[in-house]
C-alpha cells in the first residue's frame, strides 16, 4: 500500500505536492492544515486523515483531532503535529510509524523499532528547508519511506 505524508500546508497546496501524491492510496496530513479546502482537494486523491496543528486554531481546522491513529497496510501509524508533544509510548502501544509535521524539517529515523517520520513542509517555504512531501510503502516486507523534495 502506497501512503502519501503531508504537512504544513499553511493554506497553500501546491500542485507539485498533488503531482508528488497523485498515486497515493491513503494520504496522512500531520497538521497545520491552514486551509480546509485544502483536505477537499486530497480527498480528490484519496482518503484523508487529518489532524490539527498549532495554526489551526479557527474555522472548521480547528475541529480536527489532535492526534489520530489509523492502520495501514496492515500498520499503525500514530499522528501527532509536534514530535515534541508525543503522548504515548509508541512502541508499547504497537505503533509502527509516528508521522508528525511543525519543524517543516524532513526526517525519517528509526528508534526502538518504531519509525518516526516528519514529511517536512509542502506549503509555503522557510528558511532554506526544502518544500516536500513523503511516501510510505506499506507491505508484508515492511515499511519504506522517502522524503519527495518538490521543485517549486
Amino acid at each position: 500500500m502506497l501512503i502519501g505524508v503531508i504537512s504544513d500546508t499553511h493554506g497553500l497546496l501546491r500542485p507539485e505536492a498533488l503531482v508528488a501524491l497523485a498515486e497515493a492510496e491513503h494520504i496522512l496530513h500531520a497538521g497545520d492544515v491552514g486551509d480546509v479546502e485544502i483536505l477537499s482537494e486530497l480527498r480528490k486523491i484519496a482518503p484523508v486523515t487529518a489532524i490539527r496543528g498549532n495554526v489551526d486554531a479557527y474555522g472548521e481546522c480547528a475541529e480536527l483531532p489532535a492526534t489520530e491513529i489509523v492502520e495501514l497496510g496492515g500498520r499503525f501509524f500514530y499522528m501527532v503535529h509536534s514530535v515534541h508533544g508525543l503522548d504515548i509510548d509508541p512502541r508499547a502501544a504497537g505503533v509502527d510509524v509516528v508521522v508528525s509535521g511543525h519543524s517543516h524539517k524532513p526526517v525519517i529515523e528509526e528508534k526502538s523499532g518504531v519509525m518516526y517520520l516528519n514529511p517536512g513542509s509542502a506549503g509555503p517555504r522557510r528558511f532554506s528547508l526544502p518544500v516536500s512531501v513523503a511516501l510510505v510503502t506499506a507491505g508484508e516486507d515492511g515499511l519504506k519511506a522517502r522524503v519527495v523534495e518538490l521543485q517549486v
